[in-house]
């Protein structure tokens, strides 16, 4: 594959790029932990009200008079009309403010390992083991960093999205409704079970222990260092599992209202965060090794409209062609860098060519090169038949 001519790749340096940019290397642990832990704590509380308007409603309609009511609910307002909105609301914060705190893990990969620890381990205790996406799912984002793995079969991130049929595209966004059940019988059934059987341990930890794209993709097997880390990750989210009934029971009077509200918010973020991974790179390859510069131009930043960009590409995501250029830079120093980049960079560099305006317009792109593709190729078959009768 060649997406960039001679001239192009020559006019790009890494040496001129970095210089631009060594100031903004180093990561600010305080940032990061007032960042996620105002966000991932007012999910919480917004997810919180949220579930128990769902849990009055459902207890008013279908529980006897006099059955459970939340000890919050003569805080809120009695009207009808006014609760829906408020429920609208915060549902909607709530999986903004989640999205947004459970892209922290993109962060945890690559911030350098035996820094950050007590980071790590608030983000797996406050969102990883809560939301059942552990920070070891993620291990294999690394892969997709590796020159030699970047679009190719090695690589779980990577799809050739450009060639394929259209409708594959509208499917492949329904997944998010099949990934939270799914998601809750790997951790609550397939884990366990995992432990105990050896053949079953190799098929979970090649096929359902990993936040990739690619459903063909097989990771490879851990260290075994890495698996005692594994494994007591697997074991506090089972136990999470076992325990979230108990507390759902207790705290908001039904299993189900709970289960409702926390499988809309797991659908939401997911169709978001699968809108935002199409929009990350042009999907331009067909499986063949690109080089660094071909790499950079199949990824996408998106500087413009920061506080609408920010909400569907949080935590640095929205730069993404930024990020594969420098992908141990932290995610706050991201607009200045890429700032500084736009202001020192020749005209003629590819990083100034991997800016889009907008996601809609990159996901129209995406749908209509993949839909050019096809009829070229159906044109294509269609001659050799002739040429072969």
């Amino acid at each position: 594959m060649s997406t960039s001519t001679p001239s192009i790749a020559e006019n790009f340096s890494l040496r001129e790029a970095r210089f631009a940019t060594q100031q903004y290397m180093a990561p600010n642990p305080a940032i990061y932990w007032i960042d996620f832990l105002l966000t991932i704590l007012v999910g919480h509380i917004c997810f919180g009200v949220a579930r128990t308007l769902t849990a009055d409603l459902y207890m008013s309609a279908w529980a006897p008079p006099g059955g459970w009511r939340s000890p919050v609910a003569p805080l809120l307002p009695g009207s009808l009309v006014l609760r829906m909105w408020i429920h609208a609301g915060t549902s909607i914060a709530a999986c903004l403010l989640f999205y947004r705190g459970s892209m922290f893990i993109h962060e945890l990969v690559h911030l350098r390992r035996g820094t950050f620890n007590g980071f790590r381990f608030a983000w797996n205790a406050l969102c990883g083991i809560p939301f059942l996406m552990p920070s070891f799912v993620y291990y294999t984002h690394l892969d997709h960093h590796r020159r030699e793995h970047y679009g190719t079969q090695t690589d779980g991130e990577y799809l050739p999205l450009s060639h394929v049929r259209p409708v594959m595209i509208l499917l492949w966004t329904l997944h998010p409704f099949l990934l939270p059940p799914l998601t809750v019988f790997r951790f609550l059934i397939l884990g366990p079970l995992s432990w105990f059987i050896p053949p079953l341990r190799k098929l979970a930890h090649e096929r359902f222990s990993s936040l990739i794209i690619d459903p063909t993709y097989i990771r490879p097997m851990p260290s075994k260092a890495r698996l005692r880390t594994i494994r007591l990750q697997e074991f506090l989210c089972l136990l999470w599992c076992c325990f979230l009934p108990i507390f759902a029971i207790r705290t908001f009077g039904g299993l189900l209202p709970f289960l409702v509200q926390a499988y809309f918010t797991g659908v939401a973020l997911l169709f978001i965060n699968g809108l935002r991974t199409l929009g990350a790179h042009r999907w331009l390859n067909t499986g063949e090794r690109m080089t660094f510069v071909e790499q950079l131009l199949d990824s996408v930043n998106y500087p413009k409209h920061g506080w609408i960009t920010g909400l569907w590409g949080p935590v640095g995501t929205r730069y993404h062609a930024l990020h594969h250029l420098f992908p141990t830079m932290p995610y706050h120093n991201f607009p200045a860098a890429h700032r500084a980049l736009m202001k020192h960079l020749q005209e003629s560099s590819p990083y100034l060519q991997t800016s889009a305006n907008s996601l809609t317009g990159s996901l129209i792109s995406l749908y209509r090169r993949a839909a050019a593709n096809q009829r070229s190729a159906v044109s294509s078959r269609v001659t050799q038949a002739d040429n072969a009768n």
